[in-house]
């Protein structure tokens, strides 16, 4: 029996637009906060970073694709691994159908990982997923981006990750970094997030905080702990 407090159709709409109300001056915030990102200033690219890719070789620059943005997803798939990230997965199950409205925004959306290829290129697979998928595994990439950790790191309990010195209990982690390039051909760095910031890049996760029950994670060992990949639900 629900606990709620049940109303007039009046009543209701009262109430829907008192929140209706904060809810624009959320959309104004999230607007303001997404300028001042913009504006942040750009590092320089200088490292040659060498990715393997399904064709071969791909430089940093290649990745663009001849565009010039380019967002990399730092997913969770370390060399050895049996499979990715769940969480990673739950993510990445957005991507196949967004990368060609991406595209015509001259964005270009790629997916970087640690493992060889042919165990990113089996777990793809398995996946159904289409989406451009590198390795890192022969550079520095993911080091430099504080998403993959040393064993020495993982040993003394403490990494850098989103910005600070904290335990983590992977020798991998997620993030999101951005890039542009110039018509010279030069790649800058223009934003990193990680944790928390990428729920806004979680399509699910938007649908269930429209639902009554939210996402209904109070409780659990840890707030993700429900997911599985997607072929793997038992129903």
């Amino acid at each position: 029996m629900t606990t709620h407090h049940i109303v007039s159709p009046n009543e209701w709409l009262s109430a829907r637009k008192e929140l209706l109300r904060k809810e624009k001056e959320l959309t104004r915030l999230r607007d303001q906060l997404s300028a001042e990102r913009r504006k942040l200033p750009w590092v320089e690219i200088v490292k040659p970073y060498v990715f393997e890719g399904p064709e071969g070789k791909e430089t940093l620059a290649d990745l663009f694709q001849g565009r010039s943005q380019l967002a990399v997803y730092h997913f969770m798939l370390g060399p050895g691994w049996n499979e990715g990230c769940k969480s990673c997965s739950f993510m990445a199950d957005n991507f196949n159908g967004i990368t060609v409205h991406l595209a015509q925004r001259d964005v270009t959306l790629v997916a970087v990982s640690r493992a060889p290829l042919p165990e990113i290129a089996a777990f793809k697979r398995r996946m159904g997923w289409a989406f451009h998928w590198v390795s890192s595994f022969a550079n520095d990439f993911n080091r430099d981006f504080h998403v993959s950790f040393t064993p020495e790191e993982m040993a003394k309990g403490e990494v850098l990750y989103n910005f600070e010195k904290q335990s983590f209990p992977s020798e991998e982690a997620p993030g999101v970094s951005v890039f542009f390039k110039d018509e010279a051909g030069a790649v800058f760095h223009t934003y990193s997030c990680y944790a928390r910031g990428l729920d806004m890049l979680i399509g699910a996760y938007h649908f269930l905080d429209l639902a009554p029950k939210g996402r209904d994670e109070a409780g659990l060992p840890y707030t993700m702990s429900w997911i599985r990949h997607h072929d793997r639900y038992e129903d």
